[in-house]
């Protein structure tokens, strides 16, 4: 039987429990690293090659060379597979700055610590997925640096928090009078038929799955666009969507209370849903989905 527990540590692998890093480790620290997290399905990692893209932009953000390249990942990453028994699973991948004397300049020569493990993935409950979800807003309290996928989560943790203390599934965050992402997954809005995400830029983490929403839309010759979604906008949505690796597309029918759209998963969402699922489908068959 494969080793449900077994993660990746500096170079080799070994079971959870006995996975160690110093309490001077700069991510234990400081924050100092950077994260991945990469769905499989049917054994199949997800767009692997655009998640390693990002890792490397996240990288390169914070000044710390990658300890391996693309091939020597996408090796790693499928001996984790191999040793998980899901078909569908969550690859989770982590990289700190390392183990060095507690100082706020980086460190000389010290490497990096490399993290991996692998667990089941399940998609979203269906009963949520019949109902939607439900959000709310709150100001945006992160920092200027949101493009990097930073292991420093403590404001995601907090508007998170708030909104399960609400009842709410998930917090729309607020920035400048207009709308940027979820505590953890980006945000899309639908008016008049046409599909809308804010651009990429500081603010918002860019999604692997909100890209593949993009491209999904615009090969069914949905309208879609990137562009700023004033907080106004945002409440008259007809349809209101959270995207992400875990969520994949899920429908907010609730904000701050009040139904969005007739309250129900929209007729574009249920779509869009249905050829996500296919895409999957595909990947799990064995298809050639990346770009």
């Amino acid at each position: 039987m494969k080793n449900r527990n077994s993660v990746y540590l500096n170079g080799e692998f070994l079971p959870l429990a006995e996975a160690k890093i110093s309490v001077l480790d700069r991510g234990f620290i400081f924050g100092d690293g950077v994260y991945e997290v990469i769905p499989c399905y049917g054994r199949r990692p997800f767009r692997l090659a655009e998640h390693l893209t990002r890792l490397q932009h996240s990288l390169d953000a914070i000044k710390l060379t990658n300890p391996l390249n693309a091939a020597e990942w996408e090796k790693l990453l499928l001996q984790l597979i191999t040793r998980c028994d899901a078909e569908d699973q969550s690859l989770y991948l982590q990289i700190t700055r390392g183990t060095a004397s507690r100082d706020h300049g980086f460190p000389a020569n010290t490497p990096p610590t490399v993290f991996a493990m692998s667990n089941p993935l399940k998609p979203p409950a269906p009963a949520l997925l019949e109902r939607g979800a439900s959000a709310i807003t709150l100001d945006d309290i992160r920092w200027r640096y949101c493009h990097i996928k930073a292991i420093s989560l403590l404001p995601n943790v907090l508007l998170r928090q708030q909104a399960l203390e609400a009842d709410a599934d998930e917090a729309i965050l607020l920035r400048d009078g207009g709308a940027t992402e979820g505590a953890a997954s980006n945000l899309f809005i639908v008016r008049n038929g046409t599909l809308i995400t804010p651009p990429k830029d500081n603010r918002l983490l860019p999604g692997i799955t909100r890209d593949l929403v993009l491209e999904l839309a615009e090969a069914a010759n949905i309208p879609c666009r990137e562009q700023g979604i004033p907080e106004a906008e945002l409440r008259s949505a007809d349809e209101i969507w959270l995207t992400s690796s875990t969520k994949e597309i899920l429908p907010v029918t609730r904000l701050d209370s009040a139904p969005v759209g007739d309250g129900v998963p929209g007729p574009l969402w249920q779509q869009m849903h249905q050829r996500y699922q296919q895409y999957k489908q595909h990947l799990r068959d064995g298809g050639e989905t990346d770009h």
